[in-house]
C-alpha cells in the first residue's frame, strides 16, 4: 500500500496503529520502546526532535523514527517548510532528508522502516573462493562444510565459517 504525503495524517496514523500496534502513552511506553527496538524502529536520538507537535502531544513519539520520518517529509511537502529548517528541527541532516525522500517516493511507508545494516549475502564466497567451492562438492554426497573451511583457509588464506559455506552452496547443514 503505498501513502502519499498529501493524505491527512490521521490516515497515516491509522497505518501505522494497525501495522505496529496502539500507542500507549509516552509516559507509559514501555512495550511500545521495547517493540520498537526489536523491529529496528527506535529513533536513536529522540531528544533532536524539536518539532513542537512532538513535544506538546502524546500522539507523535519521537521515539518512533518511522513517524519522525513522515512527519519530516510531510512537513516539507504539505506546509512548505525549508529542508535546512526542518532537518535542523528533526535533527537529521540535509543528506539524511533527501535518503528517506527517495526510500519514501521509491516503497512508500516501508521505505521509512530502517533496513539492517552491514553485508548482505556471503560477501566472502565470490568469485575464485564460491568456484573451488562448487568444484568441491560431489552430488549426492553430503557437504562437509568444516574440511571445505579447512581447506579455503589453506588456500586462500580466509576464515570462513562452515555455516557461511553451506547457505552459499544452497546445502543443508551436516551432522558432526
Amino acid at each position: 500500500m503505498f501513502i502519499s504525503l498529501d493524505k491527512p495524517l490521521i490516515y497515516a496514523a491509522s497505518l501505522h496503529i494497525r501495522l505496529w500496534g496502539a500507542m500507549p502513552a509516552k509516559s507509559k511506553n514501555e512495550p511500545k520502546v521495547k517493540a520498537l527496538l526489536e523491529e529496528g524502529a527506535l529513533n536513536p536520538t529522540p531528544e533532536r526532535v524539536h518539532d513542537p507537535k512532538f513535544q506538546q502531544n502524546e500522539f507523535f513519539d519521537p521515539s518512533d523514527i518511522v513517524q519522525v520520518k513522515y512527519e519530516m517529509l510531510r512537513r516539507v511537502s504539505v506546509e512548505n517548510a525549508s529542508v535546512t529548517g526542518t532537518t535542523e528541527e528533526y535533527g537529521v541532516s540535509r543528506p539524511t532528508y533527501y535518503q528517506t525522500k527517495a526510500n519514501f517516493e521509491k516503497a512508500g511507508l516501508a521505505g521509512l522502516v530502517p533496513q539492517k545494516r552491514g553485508p548482505r549475502g556471503p560477501h566472502k564466497l565470490q568469485g575464485e573462493v564460491l568456484a573451488f567451492v562448487e568444484r568441491q562438492l560431489v552430488p549426492g554426497e553430503p557437504m562437509r562444510a568444516r574440511e571445505l573451511a579447512k581447506l579455503i583457509q589453506q588456500k586462500f588464506d580466509l576464515n570462513i565459517h562452515p555455516r557461511t559455506i553451506e547457505r552459499a552452496a544452497g546445502g543443508k547443514k551436516t551432522a558432526r
